[in-house]
Parts: structure tokens; sequence; C-alpha cells
């Protein structure tokens, strides 16, 4: 089963369990994905659908961080709730030890060296890590990489 048809089914059991917060949450990840659909004419697979999770839980992450400062509780709750719903449908993440590692493979394979090779390393490591990693923290692993 593709992660988008888990999601729809996901989304059927939250309507059968009256969960209104859950329910809201997934109709809205498959609203986006729907969008993308319409907007570009595809058909999403499974990696384009975890690209779509991690974007919206970046966005709940930057929000939390602004409600926070601006101190307001009740929609920090409200978006912590939903990035736990997004998180379900993310794959395992790999530790900063495995992320670390990946990095020094890729820059030793393209032979990159210092920060001007940034950009051509991080396409690399986005191909293959996408979903898989933070790309904070991936960014991050290719400075350290790429400062050696």
């Amino acid at each position: 089963m593709s992660l988008k048809d888990q999601i729809t089914e996901d989304m059927k059991t939250a309507m059968r369990a009256k969960d209104a917060a859950r329910l809201s949450t997934i109709r809205m990840l498959l609203a986006a994905c729907k969008q993308r659909e319409v907007d570009e004419r595809i058909v999403l697979d499974d990696v384009a659908v975890v690209g779509i999770v991690d974007k919206l839980i970046k966005q709940r992450k930057d929000s939390i961080a602004a409600f926070q400062s601006a101190g307001r509780t009740d929609l920090v709750d409200k978006e912590t709730a939903e990035l736990g719903v997004l998180q379900a449908y993310l794959p395992a993440r790999l530790s900063a030890d495995e992320v670390a590692a990946e990095v020094a493979g890729i820059v030793a394979a393209l032979g990159a060296s210092g920060p001007g090779d940034m950009g051509k390393v991080m396409g690399a490591v986005k191909a293959k890590l996408a979903g898989k990693a933070d790309m904070g923290q991936v960014s991050a692993a290719v400075k350290a990489a790429l400062a050696k």
C-alpha cells in the first residue's frame, strides 16, 4: 500500500473515531498532496509525499517557535498535536553519526573540498537522504565535512 493510500485510510479511521484534531491534520496533508498533483499534473509517489510531510513539519516547527515567543500556548498545543500526527508518516530517521558517515562518503566520492563545493555536495546529499534525515542536520554535517 502506498503512503498516500495509507493516509487516506487513516483519514477514514479518524472519521469513524470522530477524532476531529487528527482528521483535520490528515485532511490538510491530503489537500497539500492534491494541490501539488494538480499544479504539476503528476501522480505523487511515496518520496514526493514524504517531501510534502517534511515541508509541513518544518512549517509546524516554525509556527511553534513563533507562538511560544508570543506566549500563545493554545496555538502551540494545536501545532504540536498536528506535528505529532504528521511525524507518523515519516520513515525512520538516520542518527547524527549515520548522517555524518553518509555525508563523508558523498564528499569523498565527489572530491569536494572547501565551502565553495557546498551546493554541489548538498544537491547529491539531498537526493540520497531525502526523507531519511532532517535537512538542517544534514547541512550542518556537510559544513563540518567541508571544513576539514
